[in-house]
């Protein structure tokens, strides 16, 4: 049995208790989604706070007829995930040093998918305009959903892939948990790890870098292997690539002599 440590106990519970209120607080949580969700940095339900306050929250709603269980799913294995991995390597790094991990990794997240919506965005925006929109004209299409100008197929379909990041939102602790699996491969790369659909002991310097991958391939074609389709991947990349390069930097300098306790 893996012993809990302090800091991992402490956001476990955070995001625990942050869930249940997402879950009783206003409908379906919209009062805590509204203020502490992720939203895209141009849409009006945008905070600066957002950028920190999303990795302590999941997924509370989805539509009906997904059943109940799916509400648990998200938050689920991402604790489980926290627990497994989050205590050994905050072992190793302190406290201090692992919530600091934990935090820049779910950053870094964050800038790598809303650096990639930002450059999607902008790029759709221009091509609208060259279509004869005005700038007003699509923010307003994109408020609204829906506009009684006649578009063509191709402002049709930029317009869906706009409205989607313009009011979409992002939640989650998938992205710093990447960043601990990262830590914990390259801490403990010859320990053995499982999935629970491939009984199959696979070491962590392979069993990481495989799960790594395949957030890479879905990010890059859109194909969901095991998550939701509506995953931020490359959120997830965001993270692992983040606590790769603290973990390169660290390992270099022989931070295990450094402790921050």
């Amino acid at each position: 049995m893996i012993r809990i440590t302090d800091t991992v106990k402490h956001l476990l519970i955070i995001n625990v208790l942050v869930w249940i209120a997402t879950l009783t607080i206003g409908n379906y949580g919209d009062v805590f989604n509204n203020l502490f969700a992720l939203h895209f940095p141009k849409s009006e339900m945008f905070k600066p706070w957002q950028i920190f306050t999303h990795m302590f929250m999941h997924a509370s709603y989805y539509p009906s007829g997904t059943g109940m269980s799916i509400y648990f799913q998200h938050i689920l294995f991402n604790m489980f995930a926290l627990w497994m991995f989050g205590s050994p390597v905050e072992q190793m790094f302190g406290s201090k040093k692992f919530l600091f991990f934990y935090i820049s990794a779910g950053i870094g997240a964050v800038l790598l998918q809303l650096g990639v919506n930002y450059f999607q965005f902008e790029s759709g925006f221009s091509s609208l305009i060259h279509a004869g929109f005005t700038n007003d004209e699509i923010y307003e299409i994109l408020k609204a959903g829906e506009t009684n100008r006649e578009l063509s197929p191709e402002s049709l379909d930029t317009f869906k892939s706009m409205y989607n990041i313009f009011n979409g939102t992002m939640v989650g602790a998938s992205g710093a948990i990447m960043g601990v699996l990262v830590a914990f491969g390259m801490l403990f790369p010859e320990s053995r790890l499982m999935l629970i659909f491939l009984p199959i002991p696979i070491k962590a310097k392979y069993f990481i870098p495989g799960i790594i991958l395949l957030d890479l391939f879905s990010a890059l074609t859109g194909i969901s292997v095991f998550s939701p389709s509506n995953t931020a991947f490359l959120a997830h990349i965001g993270g692992a690539l983040t606590g790769f390069i603290m973990m390169w930097y660290w390992k270099k300098n022989q931070f295990n002599n450094n402790r921050w306790d």
